[in-house]
């Protein structure tokens, strides 16, 4: 049997369990699949998390170093965000430089932390113009099962609220916490026959007809929203669709990531 017979059979079985209110693994349209998270878990690394989220395993970790600051921004610090898909994680993923899913879903990450101002960057600033503070932000995909998004951006908080920022290392003072202002959660949700769905599993990403990624703060406000896929989203559906993402986001937060 051909594979695009399977993905046609494939898709037709998860239309069919949507339209009776169900999903492959049971869950409701709302309901994330068991979520873990583990901090401090690179020794090396000034922070650093493993999320697993159903079986998709992401491993993060931050490092700081001093650098010079962009010419627009003198006096804060700087974020510079990776992942990397691992051949090992997905016979999908091919070894070798960045590929276009990977650039995009570091971009969304970086988005997230970057437009919330996760990190107050202006401690960041050593001395105006000429040294602040660089985080480079390493996300490394373990297994793919589905929606690695949501569990890099999940990481890529955590590992950050860990973080200590190196001072002593580098003869600038004592080591601080890194200045965290506030928790962005990315949530992820797919549209399959005009339903919306969170937390997509492998299968469930592969048919659905589009596929929104939108990251939220404490207060509720959106700090990044990513659609992909050739499906149209109506006013409704993306207007739910928030609804639903910062429902989540702050059922996340609250569960996984306060007590860090």
């Amino acid at each position: 049997m051909s594979s695009e017979v399977m993905a046609s059979l494939k898709k037709d079985y998860i239309y069919n369990l949507m339209l009776k209110g169900k999903r492959e693994d049971g869950r409701a349209f709302d309901e994330h699949r068991k979520i873990t998270v583990q901090t401090n878990v690179i020794e090396k690394a000034e922070g650093s998390a493993k999320v697993c989220i159903g079986d998709t395993q992401v491993l993060v970790g931050v490092k700081l170093q001093v650098g010079a600051p962009f010419p627009d921004s003198p006096d804060e610090g700087v974020i510079i965000t990776n992942l990397e898909m691992n051949p090992l994680a997905s016979p999908d993923f091919e070894a070798g430089p960045p590929r276009e899913g990977a650039i995009e879903m570091a971009r969304v990450t970086d988005r997230g932390i970057r437009e919330s101002g996760a990190i107050d960057l202006k401690e960041l600033c050593i001395t105006e113009g000429e040294e602040v503070w660089i985080v480079f932000i390493d996300v490394h995909v373990l297994n793919d099962d589905g929606n690695l998004q949501d569990a890099s951006c999940l990481g890529a908080i955590a590992a950050l609220m860990t973080s200590k920022i190196p001072s002593e290392r580098e003869g600038k003072g004592e080591d601080v916490k890194m200045p965290i202002r506030d928790i962005p959660i990315g949530v992820t949700l797919v549209d399959i026959g005009g339903e919306l769905m969170v937390d997509p599993g492998l299968a469930e990403e592969t048919v659905a007809d589009s596929k929104l990624t939108i990251a939220s703060n404490k207060n509720g406000s959106i700090s990044a929203m990513q659609k992909t896929g050739e499906g149209m989203l109506t006013q409704e559906q993306l207007l739910k669709a928030v609804d639903m993402a910062c429902a989540k986001a702050e059922e996340i937060r609250e569960k996984y990531l306060l007590n860090i």
